[in-house]
């Protein structure tokens, strides 16, 4: 079976090369890049892969599915730039696509936060679905959480899972919240949602709560805390944004 691995980027060139390293095992690797400045592109072809640049950023569903429409492989691998798929979890999906048992598989992430694996808060295990039969699914047209639907059957669970890095400093961390909010508050406003200032407050506060108490996020330390507060806080602004947003549009 013809494994495909598909990738989009915006300069990403601390990771992407770690990133096509991990998945060496694959057939075809496919770079979908919307307009990277710091040598992506270049990386990413010096490795193999086939890169396509686009001119506009349609969102992260939409653009993910450009990746997949260019993929030629029996099977495809859907992997962030920050992902890294590890020794164990390579040897498992060769194994998968040697016999497979269904035609999408889950797979969970182990996120790094500061240095720090963080194994409560929601972010553990986080399974994603990432491997799935070409054909056979496509990523939602979401602008920001977007995900791969299957057209039948449920997907299985991989034993293995991604090393994923998402953030080397609370900034990143930060900068994507302020990124994540004001998409998140565009599409809220075009499905009709709209709301208040205590909408706002009562739904970030609900979000500390669940990832630092429910979620159990005061077992990952400070790193917990930090990780709550700064979700209750892009809570709070998704909905204040859709707020001034509605009155805008008035």
């Amino acid at each position: 079976m013809k494994l495909s691995v598909i990738i989009i980027t915006k300069n990403e060139a601390a990771n992407i090369a770690g990133c096509l390293k991990s998945v060496a095992f694959a057939d075809e690797f496919i770079v979908v890049d919307s307009g990277s400045t710091d040598g992506t592109v270049e990386l990413a072809q010096a490795l193999g892969a086939r890169v396509e640049i686009t001119q506009d950023w349609p969102g992260f569903g939409p653009q993910k599915n450009r990746a997949l429409d260019l993929a030629t492989g029996d099977w495809v691998l859907s992997i962030d730039a920050d992902e890294r798929v590890t020794p164990e979890l390579a040897r498992e999906i060769q194994e998968v696509l040697a016999n497979p048992r269904a035609d999408a598989y889950e797979i969970a992430r182990l996120s790094n936060f500061c240095g720090k694996d963080i194994r409560h808060s929601g972010w553990w295990p986080d399974y994603v679905l990432r491997l799935f039969k070409r054909g056979t699914a496509r990523f939602t047209d979401a602008a920001v959480h977007e995900r791969v639907v299957p057209a039948n059957g449920q997907p299985l669970k991989l034993q293995g899972y991604f090393n994923h890095y998402p953030y080397d400093n609370l900034d990143a961390l930060i900068n994507k919240v302020n990124r994540y909010s004001s998409d998140a508050a565009a599409m809220m406003y075009a499905k009709g949602r709209r709301t208040s200032v205590f909408g706002a407050l009562g739904h970030g506060f609900w979000t500390f709560v669940r990832i630092y108490l429910i979620r159990r996020g005061f077992l990952d330390g400070r790193h917990g805390l930090v990780l709550a507060v700064t979700a209750a806080a892009g809570s709070f602004f998704r909905y204040s944004k859709l707020m001034f947003l509605a009155e805008k549009q008035k």
